[in-house]
């Protein structure tokens, strides 16, 4: 099915060099990264939609928690990667495209272009109801959490602060309008260890939810993907505050 083209639209980053090097060994792949919004803009977001103080209490968990705790589980990543088997090589820069926005003309100029039998996108923005229209190709996501309880962000964290290990896991849907709300196409749980962390679960996800991307991409091309039924639970989950986090690690133990 190499002659199949994807056209993954996603942030640069580990993540979607995950997904390309799954994605390349099996269809024609092309990249177009999204520049990112800018931080201000998303803060004063946030506090419009949360309010401040829980907005203030996320910078601090970053800041204190996931900015050092990302640098001290750099070790654990890697040898995630290489128990898995996945590559996280950044992909040919000959393969490469930059857009201003997934919802933006140059996004669907660049379709028109490359005129993609599917496109795979992640950790862009949210798909507009008018780009979504304007696409006449299937869009799938790999989304880090068991939907529709664990929607949002930091869905294997959230499952296991929960006490909700059997919801600890990725997702593999289509795309629709909302958030991580589309048809399920398949789900798999992970298994933290000890060793593991805020930091960690996304790299297990995406190591799994790679190969549940290719098998869901082959059978969307092949028209013989078949919907799974939803899990119980529809929540939307957010950035921790550094309290809930020290909260839910004092409770839980959970990191």
């Amino acid at each position: 099915m190499a002659h199949e083209t994807v056209l993954l639209i996603g942030r640069e980053g580990e993540s979607t060099s995950i997904l390309h090097n799954a994605l390349a060994s099996r269809f024609t792949v092309r990249v177009a990264y999204e520049e990112p919004p800018s931080r201000w803009r998303l803060i004063r977001s946030r506090i419009r939609r949360m309010g401040l103080a829980p907005v203030l209490g996320q910078i601090a968990f970053q800041v204190c928690i996931a900015v050092p705790l990302g640098v001290l589980s750099a070790a654990r990543r890697k040898e995630i990667l290489a128990g898995s088997g996945v590559s996280s090589v950044k992909p040919p820069a000959s393969s490469v495209s930059w857009i201003h926005s997934v919802n933006g003309k140059d996004c669907l100029e660049l379709v028109r272009m490359i005129s993609p039998d599917l496109i795979v996108i992640n950790g862009t923005r949210i798909l507009s109801r008018d780009t979504l229209s304007a696409l006449s190709m299937p869009v799938l996501n790999t989304h880090v959490g068991i939907t529709p309880g664990y929607r949002g962000v930091h869905g294997a964290y959230w499952a296991l602060a929960n006490n909700d290990p059997e919801h600890c896991g990725v997702t593999v849907h289509l795309v629709d309008a909302g958030i991580d709300t589309g048809t399920i196409l398949h789900q798999a749980l992970i298994h933290p260890t000890a060793k593991d962390n805020i930091t960690t679960y996304p790299t297990m996800q995406m190591t799994v939810g790679s190969q549940l991307l290719c098998q869901a991409v082959a059978e969307v091309l092949e028209g013989r993907h078949k919907e799974l039924p939803a899990p119980p639970g529809n929540a939307r989950w957010n950035h921790p505050t550094l309290l809930e986090y020290v909260r839910n690690l004092i409770r839980t133990g959970v990191r």
